[in-house]
C-alpha cells in the first residue's frame, strides 16, 4: 500500500511495483528499525515535487535509536551533533555567518529543501544495513520527477554524485564536493561555500534564498 501524505509523488512507479516486496523485507528484518515507521517518508511528505528547490542527498539514517526522524543530515531537536552534521554547520558558519538553533533541518524541507536519503531505514546498529535493500529505485524516479526545471542539487560524496546521472534536463545548478563526514571534509567539502552558492543561484532565477539559519 501507498504510504499516505506523499502528494506528487505519490504517483511514482515505485510506490506500486518495488514498495509492496521492498516493505515485506524490512517488516521480516527482527532488528529494530529505524526511523520509525511513521517517519520513513518525511522528507517527500514535507517538500512536494512542485515545491522542491534544492535536492541534498544521503546515504542512510543515523543507526543510533532516536536521532533520525526522515530527513537527510537532520537529527531530532534534543539529539547531540553528529559528527558530519557538526561539520555541516562549521560550513554554515563560516559560508553565512549562522547556524540553527538544533540539528533538526525540517525547517529546510519547509522551505522545499529535500533532504533525501537513498535508503529510507537502517536496522539499529548497523550503519549501511539497508543499502541494497532496493531503496534506490526510489531515488532514481524522484531524481527523474525532478528534472523537469532547474533545481539546485548538493551532491556531497561519491555515493550521492553517482546519481547525478538519473538528472536530465538543461540549467540545473550542481555542487559537488566531499562528503562532510571527518574522513573527508578536509579534501573540499571545507570551503566549498554550498549555502550562500545555492542562495546566489536560486535569487539569479527570481527566487528567494532558503534561510538556512
Amino acid at each position: 500500500m501507498t504510504p499516505k501524505r506523499l502528494a506528487g509523488w505519490a504517483d511514482l512507479p515505485f510506490f506500486s511495483d518495488d514498495w509492496p516486496a521492498l516493505a515485506a523485507r524490512i517488516d521480516s528484518d527482527p532488528r529494530e528499525v529505524l526511523p520509525p515507521a511513521s517517519q520513513r517518508f518525511a522528507a517527500l511528505e514535507h517538500t512536494p515535487p512542485e515545491a522542491t528547490r534544492v535536492v541534498i542527498l544521503g546515504q542512510d539514517p543515523y543507526p543510533t535509536p532516536g536521532h533520525a526522524h526522515g530527513f537527510a543530515f537532520s537529527v531530532t531537536p534534543d539529539t547531540p551533533l553528529p559528527k558530519s552534521l557538526r561539520n555541516i554547520f562549521r560550513e554554515l558558519e563560516d559560508d553565512i555567518g549562522a547556524t540553527p538553533a538544533t540539528g533538526d533541518l525540517t525547517h529546510w524541507a519547509d522551505q522545499g529543501v529535500l533532504l533525501l536519503n537513498t535508503a529510507l531505514t537502517v536496522p539499529s546498529g548497523d550503519a549501511g544495513g539497508h543499502v541494497a535493500l532496493g531503496w534506490q529505485r526510489l531515488t532514481e524516479q524522484v531524481l527523474a520527477r525532478l528534472s523537469d526545471r532547474p533545481r539546485a542539487f548538493l551532491l556531497w560524496g561519491k555515493h550521492a554524485q553517482s546519481m547525478r546521472q538519473h538528472v536530465t534536463g538543461a540549467d540545473h545548478l550542481f555542487i559537488e564536493t566531499a562528503h562532510p563526514s571527518p574522513l573527508s571534509a578536509y579534501r573540499g567539502f571545507f570551503g566549498s561555500r554550498p549555502f550562500s552558492r545555492v542562495n546566489a543561484w536560486l535569487e539569479a532565477q527570481g527566487d528567494a534564498g532558503i534561510r538556512w539559519a
